[in-house]
């Protein structure tokens, strides 16, 4: 029986991280998680492309013009923060977005560490943004670099 699996070894791979600038506070701090495990790993700076875009619905767009650069990423992040407001626009960001970026995933082949935050309060993202739940910008950066190695893995 062959049993495949990623490891954590960054080095030698690239990364593209999309960031939603809508809510900065909390999104900058994703960002700083993200890249601290990168390096952590092995990542080389040289090998990280970070994109701007104003806000979560425009996370997979990014992502799709990432992926079509040369050489393509080997894996890629998206990273924002969605906070429940008083309407329902929140509910159809956080669903559209979320399936939009699964289809990036499906589309493209590399594969998509999801580190979109969809919460119902700030006190919430600020938890998950270097609080006391961590930082899941960290967190999709480890899966990033452990999808990007099973990929390698899988294509041998």
């Amino acid at each position: 029986m062959r049993q495949v699996a990623g490891n954590l070894d960054a080095s030698g791979l690239g990364f593209g991280i999309v960031l939603a600038r809508f809510n900065s506070r909390i999104t900058e701090t994703l960002l700083a998680g993200a890249l601290d495990a990168l390096r952590r790993h092995g990542a080389d700076d040289e090998r990280i492309v970070v994109v701007r875009v104003p806000g979560a619905f425009e996370l997979p767009h990014a992502l799709r013009r990432l992926a079509a650069t040369k050489p393509a990423p080997d894996a890629l992040l998206a990273l924002g923060a969605l906070v429940r407001g008083d309407t329902p626009h929140f509910e159809v960001l956080a669903h559209e977005a979320t399936r939009m970026l699964t289809a990036v995933d499906a589309e493209t082949g590399i594969p998509v560490a999801n580190g979109l935050l969809t919460c119902d309060a700030m006190e919430q993202a600020l938890d998950r943004a270097g609080g006391k739940s961590g930082n899941k910008g960290f967190e999709a950066a480890m899966t990033a670099i452990e999808m990007a190695n099973l990929v390698r893995a899988l294509s041998r």
